[in-house]
């Protein structure tokens, strides 16, 4: 396993609001910190930022992935090293699952926090598969992570925006994501899917009621498959009009309207 010493890229910005959370935001697989520019922007009038490079991404591509436990350490030490005070945690796709773990077991993980999770935020998460799916979703992400491996990346990037999931972008908003997902090292993309896939993540549904923390899901309507699986949640959903998986890139001030009427709502 890698040592619980690596350190997570990460950008504060900084906002005098006191009394106000920090925001904290972490990106899905093939992402960066960077993605979620704009939606600081939209924030940062009223509300601190901190954004995360997860493992084999952006500035932290040196690292390699590792098991949930083991990222979820990671991002909460870069959470400790600049902020103390409340939070909200908001993640997308592999991020959101990343920050359903790291909400469900942070106490055990980083005992004696300076921050306190005061909510979570899960856009197009999935909270765990069941015993009978684990085995077709392994082999299907293996089958991704060999092709991340072996295939030029602009080749099976072009292959993955070609999947269910993504059938509410059109071909011009596909090909903009296969030039800037262009950079990405295949060997580390494959590395932190295979350690962080669905396959190996457990069901969070009960460790996150248990915590008590508030979750909201938050879902593209022209994304049947998470529109469903929130709906079914048992947690407090939105779904937000005119967006498919990545609603944060297709609607970015929508769904920062969104994260602050829900901040103000608490």
């Amino acid at each position: 396993m890698p040592a619980c010493s690596s350190v997570l890229a990460s950008t504060h910005y900084k906002h005098t609001n006191v009394g106000a959370p920090t925001l904290v935001f972490l990106h899905g697989l093939l992402g960066s910190q960077k993605d979620w520019l704009p939606v600081v922007e939209a924030l940062a009038a009223d509300y601190s930022c901190l954004t995360i490079d997860l493992p084999g991404h952006g500035d932290s591509a040196s690292i390699e992935g590792a098991d949930f436990d083991t990222t979820a350490k990671w991002v909460l030490r870069a959470i400790e090293r600049e902020i103390a005070g409340e939070i909200w945690l908001v993640g997308y796709s592999l991020g959101a699952r990343i920050a359903m773990y790291t909400t469900a077991f942070h106490h055990a993980l980083l005992p004696n926090a300076p921050f306190l999770i005061k909510a979570l935020v899960v856009e197009s998460g999935h909270t765990g598969l069941a015993e009978t799916e684990r085995e077709p979703r392994w082999q299907n992400d293996e089958t991704w992570a060999l092709r991340f491996e072996q295939e030029p990346m602009s080749d099976v990037l072009q292959l993955w925006y070609e999947q269910a999931v993504f059938s509410s972008l059109n071909h011009e908003q596909k090909q903009s994501l296969v030039s800037i997902r262009g950079d990405n090292l295949g060997i580390k993309v494959a590395s932190m899917l295979r350690a962080t896939s669905l396959s190996k993540q457990p069901l969070l549904s009960e460790p996150l009621r248990e915590s008590g923390i508030p979750v909201h899901f938050v879902c593209g309507k022209d994304d049947t498959k998470f529109s469903t699986l929130a709906m079914r949640s048992g947690f407090d959903y939105q779904i937000v009009p005119n967006a498919g998986h990545n609603i944060h890139a297709e609607q970015p001030k929508l769904f920062s309207q969104l994260v602050k009427q829900l901040i103000e709502a608490i």
